[in-house]
């Protein structure tokens, strides 16, 4: 199973559970940027404990899903993994919370056709605002050039007041700054 194809499985898994959700990360930035191959998949999820057993109907058969991580995500981390068994990838969940940035993160999120299959998806701001943040966390040229990627192929239709708000909040102006003028480069492949 490809990266593609367990991205679509996921998405279809969510729609069918009714788990409001929004995808992020290196698929995130792949649709908005320029792709290149990850080894897990990142998802958003707002997850009250009544929609729990939905999420554990869907993820039953070809993954790994341990229903005390799920429960436990509740709290501080506030995420859970699953690993499907057919490609060994793994699926990150991030539980929604209620920081003002992911709440507005959930609210712009988008409804867009990917692969063929109906999907909600982080803005491109906020893909490359969220990057930002997580390269400031823990350094890696891997978030960064992702970001680049898609400021290379977005520039001018993303939301440049939006991008700023954030960027000060998150604490990133600098790193915006030198990326919206291209000191910070995609990764050639």
């Amino acid at each position: 199973m490809t990266e593609q194809e367990l991205t679509i499985d996921v998405i279809r898994r969510l729609n069918r559970s009714g788990i409001a959700y929004f995808l992020t990360g290196a698929m995130a930035s792949n649709y908005w940027g320029i792709p290149r191959t990850t080894h897990d998949l990142d998802f958003v999820v707002q997850l009250p404990i009544q929609v729990i057993p939905n999420l554990l109907r869907e993820f039953h058969d070809d993954f790994y899903l341990d229903e005390h991580a799920v429960r436990a995500a509740l709290a501080p981390p506030y995420q859970f993994n699953v690993v499907d068994q057919r490609s060994a990838l793994k699926i990150d969940f991030w539980i929604l919370r209620s920081d003002p940035f992911e709440t507005s993160m959930f609210q712009r999120r988008l409804s867009v056709d990917l692969l063929g299959e109906a999907a909600w998806l982080a803005t491109a701001e906020d893909v490359i605002l969220h990057k930002l943040y997580w390269d400031s966390i823990t350094p890696s040229e891997r978030q960064s050039s992702d970001a680049a990627g898609i400021v290379a192929v977005q520039s001018d239709s993303l939301d440049a007041a939006y991008l700023q708000r954030w960027a000060t909040e998150l604490g990133v102006t600098e790193k915006l700054s030198k990326l919206l003028a291209g000191e910070i480069r995609p990764k050639s492949t």
